[in-house]
C-alpha cells in the first residue's frame, strides 16, 4: 500500500505538511512513503507538460491513500493546491485512490471546509472518501489529541477503504 502526502501550503516545510504527515502516520501506523510539498513544483504548476508535475501526479494517481492537507485561505484552500488537483483528469484522475482532506486553520469558524470545499473537488477527481475530512487548528494540532481521535474513529474504514479499493 502506498501512502503518500500532498500538501498545497504556498509555505515549503509548512505546518500543514507536518500535520498530514502526522495524519498519515496516525492512520496507517506507518511513515507514508512519499511527500509532495506542491509549492516546491514551482511554475510547472501553471502550464501542461512539466515533468516534475506529472511525475508528482503520477505518485499520487498512483497511491493508495493519498492525505491532501491545505490551510485555509480565504475559507477554502489554497491555489497552489487547486493548481495540482487541475493536473488530474475529471471522473478517473483519482480513480482507486483513497483521499483524507485535511485542512488547517487559525480558529474553528471554517471546521467545515474539509468537507464542504475540498472534498467535492477529491470525489470529482475520482477519489474514493470514506471519513469525513479533518480540520485542526493551526496553533495547537500538535498538543491536543484530534490527530490520535480521529485516526482512533477512521483508521479502521480508511484502511478497509484502501483494501476494497485495492481489489
Amino acid at each position: 500500500m502506498s501512502i503518500v502526502v500532498v500538501a498545497g501550503n504556498p509555505k515549503p516545510g509548512s505546518r500543514t505538511l507536518d500535520a498530514g504527515v502526522r495524519l498519515a502516520t496516525a492512520l496507517t501506523g506507518r511513515e507514508p512513503d512519499h511527500v509532495i510539498d506542491v509549492i516546491s513544483l514551482g511554475a510547472g504548476l501553471l502550464g501542461w507538460g512539466d515533468k516534475d508535475v506529472a511525475a508528482a501526479v503520477s505518485t499520487v494517481s498512483e497511491a493508495a491513500l493519498v492525505v491532501f492537507a491545505s490551510p485555509t485561505f480565504k475559507a477554502t484552500y489554497t491555489g497552489v493546491l487547486k493548481l495540482f488537483l487541475d493536473q488530474f483528469a475529471t471522473g478517473d484522475g483519482l480513480r482507486d485512490v483513497v483521499a483524507v482532506p485535511l485542512m488547517l486553520g487559525a480558529g474553528p469558524a471554517h471546521a467545515l471546509a474539509p468537507d464542504l470545499l475540498l472534498k467535492p473537488v477529491l470525489v470529482e477527481l475520482g477519489a474514493t472518501t470514506p471519513a469525513p475530512g479533518l480540520y485542526l487548528l493551526d496553533s495547537t494540532y500538535t498538543t491536543d489529541n484530534a490527530i490520535a481521535d480521529y485516526a482512533e474513529r477512521w483508521a479502521r474504514g480508511v484502511t478497509a477503504a484502501v483494501r476494497t479499493e485495492a481489489s
